[in-house]
């Protein structure tokens, strides 16, 4: 007890350590208030091993102790990540890599003022909708549009406006429940609408919109079941009926697409999706989607309809709360323009790229893969080229997926968790996924065969430098 005594008084004060001229870097690099915190922190550490028996650090110990923990203070939670998981639009990945195009005037928009709100032509208060507004009407046939801060914002937004106080009507086969246990019930009541079911959970018809339709409906509404599927004995009410329906009875009909594709995804060879634009033409009122999923840019919501039922959204004060700011916008208004421009759209939007990615290029970067990890990672690995499939993710086509590459990596002395495990802690992580023992790297998002390998902080200061030399197509 008594060694441990002399071994706590021992250890030097703060002050001491502060005077150190080892400690002198940290107090250039960061406020001499964090480098004391950190300090103290390490001493209490140190103290709490001593009583544990543990053997008491020097200074310098104890200073590098501090440093690491300064750097982990000083460093973005938010980290860059390698996406081999086969999810492509995945939701806990921030779902839409950006185009190049995107991410320069998201950039530029952040760096310096810019007019936002502010009409060049007369100097007076400008819409910041008004950026990207004729893009969209452009690109979906729409009379109007409007953006908020996600796709949840833009249908609570649009229920609010149009049936705040009234009945809004929807099939109870509708009733999804989206990412984080957010539920389209729930929106609808925060809304201030009133819910109205009709039909069963796996057939609604259209003389059951009829029965329901009265003097409190204030709106047909009909969601799309991105997520999920039902198959067998099934019936729904497609859109353009429920749109007749409502023209004859005086309703107004919206409708939520989810994803929001732009384009026909059949045209890729990829399974169709609802366009945005054909919606419009059936005549809906209004329709609400995503611009992080299928449309590959920022997270944002999107709304499109009539002229006159989008300057009541504007006028609506939760719109404010909702709206988007200039980076949003900035990048959404790129990914537009490539929309409407890009000769190539394929080769320019990060999402439709890795959605038709030939195998062939999987299989170069997948073959440069191997060999870099086999000599990464020693004896005792197997690792190999296999075909998998790989999902669209973010609640797009839940039940298609899509031929791909992965490299499956096993080690009988060591789990697919443990190996996975491993990649996780590279720098950057490495995600990929565990799948019938093994542990896979899909290769549908992966250009550069380096990136797979698993490196520490400082390998990865030199893999920077020279990935440029190493770029597999």
């Amino acid at each position: 007890m008594s060694a441990r005594a002399s071994a706590l008084r021992a250890l030097p004060s703060v002050d001491a350590l502060l005077r150190d001229e080892r400690v002198a870097p940290l107090l250039e690099r960061y406020k001499r208030e964090a480098v004391a915190q950190a300090l103290r922190d390490a001493l209490a550490a140190a103290r709490a091993e001593l009583v544990d028996g543990a053997t008491a650090p020097d200074a310098a110990a104890l200073i590098g102790r501090a440093a690491h923990a300064l750097a982990r203070l000083a460093a973005p939670s938010l980290r860059a990540v390698v996406n081999a998981s086969g999810v492509v639009l995945h939701t806990n990945l921030g779902r839409a890599a950006l185009a190049d195009a995107a991410v320069a005037a998201l950039t530029a928009a952040a760096a310096q003022p810019c007019n936002l709100e502010i009409d060049l032509a007369d100097g007076g208060r400008g819409e910041r909708d008004a950026h990207v507004e004729a893009l969209l009407c452009a690109l979906t046939g729409a009379e109007a549009a409007a953006v908020v801060n996600n796709n949840a914002a833009a249908v609570l937004l649009a229920l609010n406006t149009l049936a705040e106080g009234r009945e809004v009507v929807i099939s109870r086969g509708e009733l999804v429940e989206i990412g984080g246990a957010f539920r389209i019930p729930e929106v609808l009541a925060k809304s201030g609408a009133a819910l109205r079911e009709v039909g069963t959970t796996n057939r609604t018809h259209a003389r059951d919109y009829e029965r329901a339709i009265g003097e409190r409906t204030g709106l047909l509404l009909k969601v799309h079941p991105s997520n999920y599927r039902i198959d067998g004995f099934t019936a729904a009410v497609d859109l353009a009926a429920l749109v007749e329906i409502g023209g004859r009875r005086g309703v107004m009909v919206m409708e939520d697409l989810g994803s929001g594709a732009l384009l026909d995804l059949a045209a890729y060879g990829l399974p169709h999706e609802p366009v945005v634009a054909e919606r419009v033409r059936l005549g809906v009122d209004v329709v609400t989607f995503s611009a992080d999923k299928l449309l590959g840019g920022p997270q944002a919501g999107i709304l499109v309809g009539r002229a006159a039922l989008i300057a009541r959204l504007r006028q609506n004060p939760l719109r404010r709360a909702l709206r988007c700011d200039k980076l949003t916008l900035a990048a959404l208004e790129a990914t537009l323009r490539l929309y409407r421009t890009a000769p190539d759209l394929g080769a320019d939007l990060p999402t439709l790229r890795w959605l038709t990615r030939p195998l062939a290029e999987m299989e170069t970067v997948g073959a440069a893969a191997i060999a870099l990890l086999r000599r990464a990672l020693g004896s005792g690995y197997d690792v190999q080229l296999v075909d998998t499939e790989s999902e669209i993710g973010s609640g797009a086509q839940p039940t298609q997926t899509l031929p791909s590459k992965a490299v499956a990596i096993t080690n009988s002395r060591v789990s697919p968790l443990a190996i996975a495990a491993r990649f996780r802690a590279s720098e950057p992580p490495i995600l990929g996924r565990v799948h019938e023992e093994r542990f896979l790297l899909d290769l549908r998002c992966i250009v550069h065969a380096a990136d797979l390998v698993p490196r520490r902080a400082a390998e990865q200061t030199f893999n920077t430098k020279t990935r440029r030399h190493q770029d597999i197509h």
